[in-house]
């Protein structure tokens, strides 16, 4: 028996009026998904978030999706998208996921994205290997408006605040210590002097220049979060048994992939965006299942699209996911999970703390009633409304039955 996990990130949403008061999945046409659900068993995950965040985030909630409790095991979000993006970070580093951003003369961010850049080569190669206090600052482009911080030196301490405010029309924040020691005080003084200097270089920037001719918001900032050191964490093998692989195309989703000792397998065009390479990751898939016992794929449109507000853009991306997965139905020997990590409200355009859908198939499962993929019909599921950090020690008893 072969288990198939997939995460359709930001897949849960609220009713939108201009789809009838129905959610982009409700909205969508899902037969295969239908199918699926109509003969496995269904129910709603309630994702993991801690108070702090406010609503779910992406990194927590895989680790529980996972079995890993983030309240033993989460490092923070910088080390998983700086291993994701093969950062090789060292014993003391400190790592912190960015993005370019625009900001006005104010200090007030425009754009947490800055229009979703995606060329930024150039503003990374002029912020890169900056010195300050005997400590060094490597910058990495990820994909998109995304890019890795790693701090580099001694007395460096993850105990500091995010200088971005996670929301437009905010002021930029101050780096600040968490605690009373010297490392979070002295690592919050240089991070914001690094940030300062930055500002400076990349206001000025031909590429910024030349986007605001163009009418284009500037990335004239670098958005700082999720402060965080590496540290071992029990393997996927360790605690299950079973050889894992992952097919993503984010950072951070191959870097919580490798910290738990999946193998990484690249699909060529399986980026985050609505153009992802969804028929490679479902052909990508079958072919795993010869050498893997466990296969996670992670598909991201979902969630950036909702976050822009487009609704339709997301139902039609759901029904492109339908209708590429239908090559997984005829397998056998296979247990089939599909559920999200979070819910992404496109009317709020940021995650949400609604529950998310979860069918699980396999072949001659005991099926309950539920006939259509979705929030509402989920939730009259069997297997009810769950944790996220109880879903994979559930799978595992239905694995071994």
């Amino acid at each position: 028996m072969k288990i198939i996990f997939i995460i359709i990130d930001g897949l849960g949403d609220k009713p939108i009026s201009r789809l009838k008061n129905k959610t982009p999945l409700e909205a969508a046409k899902t037969p295969n998904l239908d199918w699926l659900a109509e003969k496995g068993i269904c129910g709603l995950i309630k994702p993991f978030y801690f108070p702090w965040q406010g609503y779910p985030n992406s990194d927590t909630a895989h680790l529980a999706l996972f079995g890993y409790s983030p309240k033993k095991y989460y490092l923070g979000r910088g080390p998983y998208e700086a291993v994701g993006i093969g950062f090789d970070l060292k014993e003391g580093d400190l790592a912190l996921r960015a993005n370019f951003g625009t900001i006005d003369d104010k200090l007030k961010v425009i754009d947490r994205r800055a229009g979703r850049i995606r060329e930024t080569q150039s503003l990374v190669k002029a912020i890169n290997g900056i010195k300050i206090d005997g400590v060094k600052f490597f910058v990495k482009k990820s994909y998109g408006h995304r890019a890795i911080l790693v701090l580099r030196g001694k007395s460096l301490s993850e105990k500091i605040t995010d200088s971005d405010p996670h929301r437009a029309g905010d002021r930029i924040k101050k780096a600040l210590p968490k605690d009373k020691s010297k490392e979070a005080k002295f690592t919050a003084q240089i991070l914001n002097k690094f940030l300062e200097k930055v500002y400076l270089i990349l206001k000025s920037h031909s590429l910024n220049r030349k986007r605001e001719r163009a009418g284009k918001l500037p990335a004239n900032y670098l958005l700082v979060r999720g402060a965080g050191k590496l540290r071992k964490t029990p393997s996927f093998y360790q605690k299950y048994k079973l050889k894992a692989c992952c097919i993503a195309g984010g950072a951070l989703y191959k870097g919580i992939a490798k910290i738990l000792g999946m193998e990484i397998i690249n699909i060529k065009g399986a980026n985050g965006f609505s153009t992802t390479n969804l028929k490679g990751k479902f052909i990508g898939i079958k072919k795993a299942l010869k050498e893997y016992d466990f296969i996670f794929c992670h598909i991201k449109a979902t969630d950036s699209l909702a976050e822009d507000g487009d609704f339709q853009g997301k139902k039609i991306f759901i029904e492109k996911i339908d209708k590429n997965i239908k090559p997984l139905l005829s397998l056998k020997n296979t247990l089939i999970i599909i559920t999200a990590d979070h819910s992404t409200c496109s009317s709020l355009k940021r995650h949400c703390v609604d529950p998310v859908p979860l069918l699980i198939y396999r072949e001659g499962i005991k099926q309950d009633k539920v006939s259509k993929f979705s929030e509402k019909n989920c939730e009259k599921g069997q297997l009810g409304k769950i944790k996220q950090l109880t879903l994979l020690s559930k799978v595992m008893n239905i694995y071994k039955k």
